[in-house]
C-alpha cells in the first residue's frame, strides 16, 4: 500500500471516529457512549482471546499432522489485527475488529488476499539466475 494511502487512512479514520463518537454522545449521552466503548472493548478482548487460543490449537494440530497451517496462520494474523483495532476507542474500528472475528468474514478476506497475491505473482516478471 503506497504511503499516501496509509497517510490518508491514519488521518481519516480518527476524524471519522471522533465524528461518530460526538454524534453518539449527542444521541445517547456521554455516559452511555463511554459505556458502549468500554463494553465493546471487553467483549472484543474476550472474543480475541477465545479465538486466538482456538487458532493456536488448530495450528498445533496441523503441524502434528504434517501439514502447513497457512490458513490458520492468516486467521491468526487477522485475529491479532482484530485485537489491535478493538482496543482502540471508537466504533468504526470496533466494527472492523468484530468483522475480523467472524469466520465467514475471515474466509472472504483470506480469499481476497489470495487472489490479490496470485495476481501480483502472475504480473511480476521474475528473473532467475542459474
Amino acid at each position: 500500500m503506497p504511503l499516501n494511502q496509509l497517510l490518508l487512512i491514519f488521518i481519516t479514520i480518527p476524524i471519522l471516529e471522533i465524528a461518530v463518537l460526538l454524534k453518539l454522545d449527542e444521541t445517547i449521552g456521554l455516559g452511555q457512549t463511554i459505556f458502549l466503548i468500554f463494553i465493546t472493548g471487553i467483549i472484543g478482548a474476550w472474543l480475541v482471546r477465545q479465538q486466538g487460543i482456538s487458532i493456536i490449537f488448530q495450528i498445533k494440530k496441523e503441524l502434528t499432522n504434517g501439514n502447513i497451517p497457512a490458513k490458520q496462520m492468516i486467521d491468526g494474523v487477522m485475529i491479532l489485527i482484530a485485537g489491535a483495532v478493538l482496543i482502540t476507542p471508537g466504533l468504526i474500528t470496533d466494527v472492523v475488529g468484530f468483522l475480523l472475528l467472524i469466520p465467514f468474514t475471515r474466509n472472504f478476506i483470506r480469499k481476497w488476499i489470495r487472489l490479490k497475491f496470485e495476481k501480483y505473482v502472475n504480473s511480476t516478471h521474475i528473473i532467475t539466475r542459474y
